[in-house]
């Protein structure tokens, strides 16, 4: 029996019909919470992609995803995103009654203060960090472990409304990373039903600016899979869900995602007058009204998000003028996209030159990235180079590139996104 356990602690085996059953019996966990891919075809409840009802269905539900994720169950991780689930989420969000507390907490839990809350704040905080500098994909496990070893039993803890609330909603907050991070690992099913399950946090934490944030954010995920139309009522909903408490730059955001999502629909116009929506909201702003989340969404950000919407339109022109405003110097992965937008609008423009260098600028911004969204774009813009031909400026480029991780891997992706 110890030869058995000791195989399973080192991956060289699975535990079989027999002694699977009984390891989840012993340890209160589920099949798929222990990544035991082949005994799980009971766990179908922790493949749905529903709003869940209650609190304590969410406090259920997102304890067994950061389990099974930890534990690299594939069905969960590997899954594909639900087009339905974004409409009835955002319908659900704006129908919501009052937000709901937990109707009974347990005896034997911890008790939870303040200090707890904001301990989990800056420890988001430093994963977000690790995000932004290096990608998704390079802190993404050791973040769902922290929620699931650390954070999940404080969710069953006793604590004061008050404390309970901010509770929620700064687990929504932490929970809206892991779905950005398994977003940017391209685990979109995954990635989608975290969003849910922090959409569900923030509202049961009446905080209705981070909900419409997370609205927000998935359709920055719709628009980047092409589920256009749902991209735009998404943001749309986020915008009439927050009305009487929004604040410029989270209108400013919402605005932009919505033209990001028309401008891959080819409506022109629309998209140009959503901008323009969102430039005036961002000039009102003011950072000591805005919550601390939503600061870095300044000029150079609604300058990236102009510059995808231009590139898309096919406006070559006004998208190299917003790409080159829209470097930051502060965001690693966000200066690579805009730096990847610039080159690819160069392109577009007619000069191929011009975008290799470019091109080979943002390979250097992203040398240490680990981000499948960022091999995404790369993709596409060396499927767009293939159509240019062979001269000795692309081959000199290709020559540079080749040994950069990145571009490495863009050659293994088909092109469209």
């Amino acid at each position: 029996m110890k030869r058995r356990i000791a195989s399973w602690e080192n991956g060289h085996s699975v535990p079989d019909e027999f002694y699977g059953p009984l390891l989840c019996a012993s340890l209160g966990m589920s099949a798929a919470e222990l990544g035991l891919n082949h005994l799980s075809g009971r766990d179908v409840r922790l493949l749905e992609t529903r709003y869940p009802p209650s609190p304590e269905d969410t406090f259920r539900t997102v304890v067994q995803i950061w389990r099974a994720d930890l534990n690299g169950y594939e069905p969960l991780v590997l899954s594909e995103p639900s087009r339905p689930a974004w409409s009835e989420a955002s319908l659900r969000w704006l129908v919501a009654p009052e937000p709901s507390f937990p109707s009974a907490q347990g005896a034997g839990g911890s008790r939870v203060g303040i200090s707890d809350v904001s301990m989990i704040r800056t420890t988001g905080g430093m994963f977000a960090e690790l995000d932004d500098r290096f990608g998704g994909e390079h802190a993404r496990h050791s973040l769902v472990q922290y929620l699931s070893r650390d954070v999940a039993p404080l969710l069953t803890g006793q604590y004061t409304e008050a404390v309970g609330r901010a509770l929620f909603s700064t687990v929504a907050e932490t929970t809206l990373l892991a779905a950005w991070m398994s977003y940017d690992a391209c685990h979109h099913g995954l990635a989608q039903r975290y969003f849910l399950q922090a959409l569900r946090l923030a509202q049961d934490g009446n905080d209705r600016r981070l909900a419409g944030s997370i609205l927000s954010a998935m359709s920055h995920q719709a628009t980047f899979l092409g589920h256009f139309t749902e991209a735009a009522t998404l943001a749309r909903a986020a915008r009439m869900g927050i009305s009487g408490v929004a604040t410029p730059t989270l209108m400013a955001q919402f605005h932009a995602m919505e033209a990001r999502a028309l401008a891959r629909t080819g409506d022109i116009r629309a998209c140009e007058s959503a901008l323009s929506e969102a430039t005036k909201a961002l000039e009102s702003r003011n950072n000591s009204d805005e919550p601390e989340w939503i600061t870095y969404f300044d000029e150079a950000e609604l300058a990236a998000e102009a510059a995808h919407c231009f590139r898309d339109v096919n406006s070559a022109r006004q998208a190299v003028a917003h790409a080159q405003n829209a470097m930051s110097g502060s965001h690693v992965r966000s200066d690579f996209f805009a730096t990847m937008v610039l080159a690819d609008a160069h392109l577009r423009a007619g000069e191929p030159e011009e975008a290799c260098r470019v091109a080979l600028d943002a390979l250097d911004l992203g040398e240490q990235l680990k981000s499948a969204r960022c091999v995404s774009y790369l993709a596409e813009f060396r499927h767009r180079l293939d159509t240019v031909g062979d001269t000795a400026f692309i081959r000199d480029f290709r020559e540079q590139a080749a040994e950069n991780r990145l571009w490495v891997a863009s050659g293994r992706l088909p092109a469209s996104r």
